[in-house]
């Protein structure tokens, strides 16, 4: 059995949304969960504050309790988690919104209104990614349980769309006539709080690095530091070490009606991560 933390980056007044999942054996839970407990109690003592959950916003710009931290260190940190997360061997799965173009189609696109809203299209698409990564995976030992932050106002609009999945995203795992839909995921998702389910805040960890890295690549925002772009193409090419293939994210060729939906909202530089 595994498990899929999932949680988003951008959907204020951001350019891009993103959302990543960090994909968990259960067998290994255990021991990560210990792991992130520690660091949560290393940097108390680094800060002389209480750190009960690590705000990736206020940790990545040194504000709050982290005002004490130079921007290096706390790089370092960044990047050490990124390592540790290779170490326990978890796989991570992404995707995001381009939201000037997902807000100009999203009344009029019959595939982005059957997906409601733009939290559920991201959290749909890391479904379907996960239903396609695992589909052909010898000796599967069980099927993903998928904990997402907790979401109110979107949960009712989820459980409807895994109630009865749109029939055109069969497409996207090249579901067969006898197969159940979506049958590599548990059907109920857990919505958690992320300050008691930590791999949460792992997730949006990288979701935020994802988000910020497009926006200074594309020149949505600009660099606050010297050499920050530069930091951030080192945690992303570690970041896209650890995640699931492309083509399971973004397949550049040979795409079915479902993918190229995701394809074609998602920002351009994001696809080639």
């Amino acid at each position: 059995m595994k498990f899929c933390y999932l949680d988003e980056s951008g959907t204020g007044d951001e350019p891009y949304a993103i959302m990543v999942g960090i994909i968990v054996d259960s067998q290994r839970m255990r021991l990560t969960k210990s792991d992130w407990s520690d660091l949560l109690l290393e940097l108390s003592k680094l800060t002389g504050k209480t750190i009960k959950e690590f705000h990736t916003r206020d940790f990545y710009r040194g504000n709050g309790p982290w005002r004490g931290i130079d921007g290096r260190t706390r790089t370092n940190i960044l990047n050490a988690i990124l390592d540790w997360l290779s170490a326990r061997k978890h796989k991570v799965t992404f995707g995001g919104i381009d939201k000037e173009k997902y807000f100009k189609d999203c009344r009029t696109n019959p595939k982005l209104k059957d997906l409601k809203t733009l939290w559920c299209n991201m959290a749909f698409h890391q479904m379907l990614i996960v239903q396609k990564s695992q589909q052909g995976q010898k000796n599967n030992k069980g099927n993903t349980l998928f904990v997402f932050d907790k979401e109110v106002t979107e949960e009712k609009n989820f459980a409807e769309i895994l109630d009865s999945p749109p029939d055109w995203s069969d497409k996207y795992y090249n579901k067969k006539k006898k197969d159940e839909k979506l049958d590599q995921i548990i059907d109920v998702p857990y919505f958690g709080d992320s300050g008691q389910v930590h791999l949460l805040q792992v997730a949006d960890i990288i979701a935020y690095i994802l988000r910020l890295y497009l926006e200074i690549k594309t020149e949505k925002s600009e660099e606050k530091c010297e050499g920050e772009l530069k930091n951030l193409e080192i945690m992303v090419n570690k970041i896209k070490a650890i995640s699931l293939s492309t083509a399971s994210r973004f397949p550049s060729k040979g795409r079915d009606e479902a993918s190229d939906l995701f394809f074609q909202y998602a920002p351009e530089l994001l696809r080639k991560i």
